[in-house]
C-alpha cells in the first residue's frame, strides 16, 4: 500500500492561453530516457516543451494518485529546478491529509521566474541541461524522489 500516480496533467494557466501542454492520461508520452539512466528508469522523465514554455508564466500540474490503507499526513513536495549546476526555482507544495484507500486529485499552481532574453537564448540551446528533483515526503518521511529533464529547443 502507497501513493501511486495514477495520470499527471500540464497546463498553460495564463489568462487567454489556458491549454493543456501535456497529459499522461490521454496518451502524451515524455521524450525517452537517456540509455545510461538504468533500472532508475521508473523514477525518471524527459519532456520536449519547445521554446514557446519559456514566455509562459503560469503552470498548473495535476496529479491523481490512489492512496493505500493508510492515512496520509502532511503529503508533501518539494521540486527544485536547476540549470546546469544552479538552483533556479523551488516549489513547495503541502496537502495536509488523505484519506486511506482513496483516489485523489492534487492540483499545484507554479509562477515561474521571469528570464530575461539571455537567460532564455541559453536555456534554448542546451536541451536536457534544465533538470528538476522531486521529493514526496509523508509525515516528514521521504517516500519516493522523481528525477526530470526538460528541452526548450525547437
Amino acid at each position: 500500500a502507497g501513493h501511486w500516480r495514477v495520470n499527471f496533467k500540464i497546463r498553460c494557466l495564463d489568462a487567454g492561453q489556458e491549454r493543456v501542454l501535456f497529459d499522461l492520461g490521454a496518451g502524451d508520452l515524455p521524450s525517452p530516457p537517456p540509455p545510461d539512466i538504468g533500472e532508475n528508469a521508473c523514477r525518471f522523465i524527459r519532456y520536449h516543451f519547445g521554446p514557446e514554455f519559456l514566455g509562459i508564466q503560469t503552470i498548473g500540474t495535476t496529479l491523481e494518485f490512489t492512496n493505500g490503507e493508510h492515512e496520509a499526513r502532511d503529503f508533501r513536495m518539494i521540486e527544485r529546478h536547476y540549470f546546469r549546476d544552479q538552483l533556479i526555482t523551488s516549489y513547495d507544495f503541502t496537502m495536509p491529509f488523505v484519506i486511506p484507500n482513496t483516489r485523489n486529485t492534487w492540483e499545484m499552481i507554479y509562477t515561474k521566474p521571469e528570464f530575461s532574453d539571455e537567460w532564455k537564448e541559453a536555456l534554448m540551446t542546451s536541451p536536457w541541461e534544465v533538470r528538476s528533483d522531486s521529493f514526496y515526503f509523508v509525515n516528514g518521511r521521504l517516500i519516493m524522489h522523481n528525477r526530470a529533464e526538460y528541452n526548450y529547443g525547437s
